[in-house]
């Protein structure tokens, strides 16, 4: 789950606001009224303030832990609100106990190391920190920090059974909003419990120009790993959909799709099992330009791939509803 950045901010500091919204901060948090409006007319971001988007005092509330009965009044409090927990001295144990009994928590902290603590406390860890009062240095990093533990995810090396070329059939190139690198690509499957991580086009060729945005993901009914532990079709991506960028040590990150392309194409069917015997598939493009992602993490086109051949992929326990695992019995080929 993403866990949210807010930071506090004592007046309306332009070149801070400004790094907040280049880092990708969640919200604001304002604890004096009347200086929402001038944040507004430097950017757009949820403030939460006395007069802000969410309600400081009322949506959302500041509980200090000084003793046990801090703890057990932000708990109750959390049934019903956003609280934001200060421990002044930082100390986990507190943390714990409240995370232990709610989703619903904030915490400050002070730099990237302390926001890193308070995401994996209990494996669970709080919903969001709010940086106090923190330089747009300090805000890039707690940022970053967040960004490179969101859903790792462990890929396995799948070893290909069958290539064989179809027929015509309708594509999806998701092009994203974030520039891509070697070894990185989305993880697409012709069912929920497979995935192989198709590369994006971060190579050049002497056809085409590096399109480093860009997945050509397959065809349009494959399932495509989105944040939160979700899929979506391919058929459902479009401009302002999340998916989840994946590289092939299995660190991800997300990314707002700012176009999708569905286009017909001769595919191919590209099938392949792991260690454990599960099977992976997925129809793709046949084109040169499409590349799935060998174990070190370079690419390799589909057009030269062979039965043999050992890419990454991603095996799960099938069974989806709306995009989210349920547990039923299912059969999928």
């Amino acid at each position: 789950m993403k866990k949210e950045l807010w930071v506090q901010i004592d007046r309306p500091d332009k070149p801070l606001v400004a790094a907040c919204l280049e880092a990708g901060v969640d919200a604001l948090l304002l604890l004096q009224a009347g200086q929402a409006e001038t944040i507004r007319k430097l950017g757009k971001i949820k403030i939460v303030a006395p007069d802000g988007d969410v309600k400081l005092g009322e949506q959302a509330v500041i509980v200090e832990i000084r003793s046990k009965g801090d703890e057990v009044r932000a708990a109750g409090l959390a049934a019903h609100r956003n609280v934001i927990v200060d421990t002044k001295d930082w100390t986990i144990i507190p943390l714990e106990n409240l995370v232990a009994q709610s989703d619903a928590l904030y915490t400050y902290v002070s730099n990237a190391e302390e926001a890193r603590l308070a995401a994996g406390i209990l494996e669970k860890g709080v919903r969001g920190v709010v940086l106090r009062n923190g330089d747009a240095k300090n805000v890039r990093a707690v940022a970053e920090a967040l960004r490179a533990m969101e859903e790792p995810v462990r890929l396995v090396p799948v070893t290909l059974t069958k290539v064989r070329q179809l027929g015509m059939g309708d594509r999806v190139c998701v092009d994203t909003c974030t520039k891509m690198s070697m070894g990185e690509g989305l993880l697409v499957g012709n069912s929920s419990s497979g995935f192989f991580l198709v590369h994006a086009e971060v190579e050049e060729s002497e056809y085409v120009a590096s399109r480093p945005f860009r997945v050509n993901a397959g065809a349009l009914h494959a399932y495509c790993k989105v944040p939160d532990g979700k899929t979506k079709y391919l058929s459902e991506i479009e401009s302002g959909v999340e998916v989840l960028i994946v590289r092939h040590d299995g660190r991800t990150q997300r990314a707002v799709v700012g176009r999708a392309k569905i286009e017909r194409r001769p595919m191919l069917l590209i099938e392949g099992r792991t260690e454990a015997g599960e099977t992976v598939a997925l129809v793709l493009q046949n084109a040169e330009t499409i590349k799935l992602t060998l174990e070190g993490g370079r690419p390799k086109s589909v057009v030269d791939v062979k039965e043999g051949d050992r890419v990454l992929g991603l095996t799960e326990e099938a069974g989806r509803h709306f995009g989210m695992k349920v547990k039923e019995t299912i059969v999928e080929k």
